[in-house]
């Protein structure tokens, strides 16, 4: 008995010895080239869900078999892989000066390094995308920052209104805005119209599309929490996320919490102000220009101003006004070795260069990530956004009552200031645009909750494979409120309308769901499979009610106290689910093999039950892997070529025959509406092929990506009218095919590196031209006011942004422009001095592109345009009349105007403040800025960027809105503003 105890003690002595050596705790500092400690590297115990961070001293700790591989990754460093033989483990990390370690998103739950990435996928930080000079919103902060990718503002008013179109047209009618993912979140960014036209008339004429000026929903998320983005802007990169790709995914990742062995306060605080960008002056005029107006009566008008000292420069006095900006953030990072926490608050307060317009949005966010244990991780993200924007009222108009229309009309001595009882003088020829600012109110309120979930359990683990389940969902819900009040008292509201009250409330609910197993397989070192197979469910549900109530009770603006009012409602539901398998295949860490399938469906579509099928392969060789490679200086030399198909499914209700409202003798009954059902209608079909060379030399100092790709669009998306007797006046159809063709070339370059002084550099250059390659209805005009003011056309075999117009005289239609740039080119530039500073500037460069510039035309008109008198060609005719002569021959052609520019859009000065060691503050940081200060360029107007048209706008009458074609056309914006920012940071 006694000989057993003792076995039995000896045995189990040596199972707590083999368990003490099986386990490990090991413990090490990671430091930089230079010796300094690196905080926040992730240490992760390869084919596990376990690790850490290193913490404030650049110190970590981690239980680890003996002999096991520990990965050490850190954003700008090169990932090492070293093997755990001892308790202790120190670290010197290289930088990654070519970000070749770099991790890329390349599937719904895969990933790889850029080294090995087959696809051209951009990637914007957290510093370049807000931390140079902050951008009024965030989708404002992309421009000039997505190789690839045209961006215009629909308007400069305060909140935004941006157009986004990756690669060139992807559709004329259906959706060309690319996808937004938060965080796995399916985001919506729809602008929604806020029932203007009953005032403006604006789609009355010329252009049935939406004018009214709307916000961009993705204008809400606050760029300060985002920790990266990742741009998939071909259909080989974004096939994987279904139909709703086709322009492209743009993916974002927030901030998560770390544990750096304390938790990290950040406050900042940005001040400044916003100013015009450009104001194009005012007319200024002679007893004997005002006798050429308007006869003897404006000679003498002018005459008794001038001797009171009563000529106005209208156009400073509406656009002239000096806009505090504000912006307060508040962070709090922290979190323990399995639990990490991000938590933000927000406040961001502008006021606009136009009196009673500002925006201001509040925000909160709390992002949560949990490892449950060595085999399950819970990651939970949830944000709140607060906006308001008060937007006045701008852009094209046919009643003469918007701000630009009615300056239009304005000459510098007819005085339209109010009376000391406040009665503002009538304008005779439009409305006083000065009494427009002051009393009506144009407002969009937003209430939005985004938040997603994700759970990673690891079903199977050993040396060589590894299975996981990943399950992951969100919700996006906004309220949005649109308050229009337009007072019986204005001038253009008496005997008309007598004031108008028009709200809008919208609710709309985007959810996603999707369930993804991935399997990593690793016979040897030399050879990788990754394999995914997964399922996708996305739903919408949009309700749109406008309600319309006109001949108001004096100071009344609820909709009851009206004496006529009328409803309309909106509503959309849609549900798209889709399957998917991918294979990738890594040879000796320089090869790269993929493929995958996705069958996608949506119930737009004419079959709902229809799988599309929708496939994608790609590959790249990184020759400076291979062991014959002996080019010291080039230590990245990577081909790389990838075919993918993506969809577009069809509008909301183009397949249905759509009912409208009636009313006769006080029955209510239903229209059937004009347009015809097609119950066939399929989704467009998008392929692309890509092909590039991606080359780092000189450890990465110096870095080329070169990439031309060639997109066809197949069924486009098209209205077709139909014959009269028919009863119907239009028709979807799939109607066409669409080419693009491009080059996108980057480079990278560190040209010096020292101690005291750092420069990093980067310039892109992208290229885009496209062609309708197939026509299948007759040629038509499309997005802009008819031929003899320019217009779009598409036509079989020519460029589907080009512009014709009449050509003067009796010489018929032809080709006037393009509003397809020539070019565009980026220059960043990262500069540190003196350890402390840090100068950074952006500067993009649009070679090309036209714009159709109405604004001018109309100031033409009424005589008061700013260089009415010049004679710029010397001909003896003033350029006022020059240009009215032409229109009154029928030339369209000095309206479409080169949009050309060069922009320092981004420049920042930095200097971190040295501070005495202590245990309250780590870090404070100042800093001056100025966004879109600087422009050289030739247009003649208030900002070559702006257009009337191009934001993704939901329609209140059967899936009629905005396509993707028609930016680049200008009547009377609300002006761009130019910032000045100072900045101040404190880490605690």
């Amino acid at each position: 008995m006694y000989l057993t105890k003792q076995f039995t003690l000896l045995v189990l002595l040596l199972c707590i010895s083999i368990a003490a050596a099986a386990q490990l705790r090991v413990t090490g500092k990671v430091s930089d080239a230079s010796g300094n400690p690196v905080p926040g590297v992730t240490v992760r115990l390869q084919q596990t869900n376990r690790g850490t961070v290193t913490d404030a001293q650049g110190r970590y700790s981690i239980e680890a078999p003996g002999g096991s591989t520990l990965i050490f990754s850190y954003t700008g460093y090169k990932t090492q892989n070293l093997v755990a033989s001892g308790s202790t483990l120190d670290v010197t990390l290289t930088e990654d000066y070519a970000n070749l370690d770099e991790v890329v998103i390349t599937g719904l739950a895969t990933s790889v390094k850029r080294s090995n990435l087959a696809n051209a996928v951009a990637t914007i930080s957290a510093k370049q995308l807000y931390g140079v000079a902050p951008a009024p919103t965030f989708d404002a902060a992309l421009s000039g920052k997505i190789p690839g990718a045209m961006i215009t503002a629909s308007s400069g008013a305060p909140g935004g209104g941006i157009s986004v179109k990756m690669r060139g047209v992807t559709s004329i009618f259906s959706n060309s805005q690319p996808l937004y993912v938060v965080d796995g979140v399916f985001i919506s960014n729809i602008s929604v119209p806020a029932g203007l036209n009953l005032i403006t008339g604006a789609a009355t004429a010329g252009n049935p599309q939406n004018q009214d000026n709307p916000s961009s929903r993705v204008a809400d998320i606050n760029p300060d929490d985002i920790e990266n983005i990742e741009i998939l802007k071909g259909a080989s990169a974004a096939a994987i996320y279904g139909s709703k790709a086709a322009a492209g995914v743009i993916l974002i990742t927030t901030k998560k919490g770390t544990s750096l062995g304390r938790t990290i306060v950040r406050a900042r605080q940005d001040i400044g102000f916003a100013k015009a960008r450009k104001l194009l002056g005012v007319r200024r005029f002679t007893e004997q220009t005002a006798f050429e107006r308007g006869g003897a009566t404006e000679r003498d008008m002018f005459i008794a101003a001038r001797n009171a000292g009563k000529l106005y420069d209208y156009e400073e006095e509406m656009y002239g006004e000096t806009g505090l900006v504000s912006n307060t953030n508040v962070s709090v990072n922290g979190g323990t070795e399995r639990t990490g926490m991000y938590f933000s608050a927000n406040r961001k307060s502008e006021e606009g260069i136009v009196k009673n317009s500002g925006y201001l949005n509040n925000s909160v966010r709390m992002n949560i990530d949990h490892q449950l244990n060595d085999r399950i991780s819970l990651a939970l993200r949830a944000t709140y956004m607060n906006t308001s924007a008060d937007r006045g009222l701008t852009n094209n108009d046919n009643n003469s009552v918007t701000y630009g229309v009615s300056l239009a009309t304005i000459p510098e001595y007819l005085d339209l200031h109010p009376d000391a009882l406040g009665n503002y003088p009538v304008n005779p020829a439009a409305a006083n645009p000065l009494e427009t600012r002051d009393k009506m109110r144009n407002n969009e309120t937003t209430n939005r909750v985004i938040t997603g979930g994700e759970v990673k359990a690891t079903l199977h683990s050993n040396d060589r494979t590894n299975t996981r389940l990943i399950v992951r969902g969100g919700i996006d819900f906004f309220n949005l409120k649109t308050e229009a009040i337009f007072p019986r008292t204005l001038q253009f509201m008496k005997g008309q309308l007598n004031g108008a009250s028009i709200q809008g409330n919208t609710n709309n609910l985007n959810t996603n769901l999707a369930g993804i197993l991935v399997n990593s397989f690793a016979p040897n070192p030399n050879l990788n499979f990754t394999t995914s197979l997964g399922a996708t469910l996305e739903t919408n549900y949009l309700d749109h009610i406008l309600s319309i109530a006109t001949n108001l009770i004096p100071d009344q603006n609820n909709v009851d106290q009206a004496a006529s009012s009328q409803l309309q409602q909106f509503r959309q539901k849609y549900r798209d689910n889709g399957i998917f398998i991918q294979e990738e295949v890594l040879l000796m860490d320089a090869i790269t093999l993929s493929a995958g399938v996705r069958f996608d469906r949506s119930t737009n579509n004419g079959d709902y039950k229809k799988y599309y099928v929708l496939p994608k392969a790609a590959a790249s060789w990184n020759l400076a892997k291979m062991d014959f490679w002996n080019i010291q200086s080039i230590n990245s030399f990577k081909v790389r070529a990838a075919y993918g198909q993506a969809g577009n499914v069809a509008p909301y209700g183009a397949k249905f025959l759509a009912l409208t409202a009636s009313n006769i003798g006080g029955q209510p009954g239903s229209f059937v509406d004009n347009q015809f059902g097609n119950p066939d209608i399929e989704q467009e079909r998008q392929t692309e092929l890509e092909a590039g060379l991606d080359v780092s030399f000189f450890n990465g100092r110096l870095s080329l990506e070169a990439t031309y790709y060639n997109k066809k669009i197949y069924d486009l998306l098209l209205r077709r009218n139909v014959p009269s007797s028919s009863g119907f006046t239009q028709q979807w159809v799939n109607g066409g095919d669409l080419q693009n063709k491009g080059v996108e070339i980057g480079i990278g370059a560190i040209p010096v590196n020292s101690k005291n002084f750092r420069w990093n550099t980067q310039l892109n250059f992208w290229k885009n031209t496209s062609e309708v390659t197939k026509l299948t209805i007759p040629a038509f005009p499309l997005g802009a006011f008819g031929n003899t003011l320019g217009n779009f056309f598409i036509e079989e075999g020519k460029s589907a942004t080009q512009i014709i117009g009449t050509l003067g005289g009796n010489k018929g239609v032809g080709v006037l422009g393009n509003s397809e740039p020539d070019f565009q080119l980026s220059f960043y530039n990262d500069v540190t001095f003196l350890t402390n500073f840090s100068l950074r500037v952006m500067l993009h460069w649009k070679k090309g592109g036209d714009n159709i510039n109405l604004t001018q035309y109309l100031s033409d008109i009424f005589q008061t345009s700013f260089d009415y008198d010049d004679d710029k060609n010397g001909n003896g005719v003033k350029d006022g009349v020059d240009r009215m002569n032409a229109a009154g021959n029928r030339d369209a052609s000095v309206r479409v105007q080169d949009a050309s520019y060069v922009r320092i859009r981004e420049i920042g000065l930095y200097y971190n403040i040295p501070i005495p060691k202590n245990n309250v503050i780590s870090a404070v940081n100042v800093g001056i800025s100025a966004n879109n200060w600087f422009t050289w360029t030739d247009y003649v107007s208030y900002d070559p960027e702006s257009s009337n048209f191009g934001s993704n706008t939901i329609s209140t009458a059967t899936a009629r809105g905005s396509n993707g074609i028609s930016t680049g056309v200008e009547v009377t914006p609300f002006p761009a503003s130019k910032r000045a920012m100072f900045h101040l940071g404190v880490t605690f």
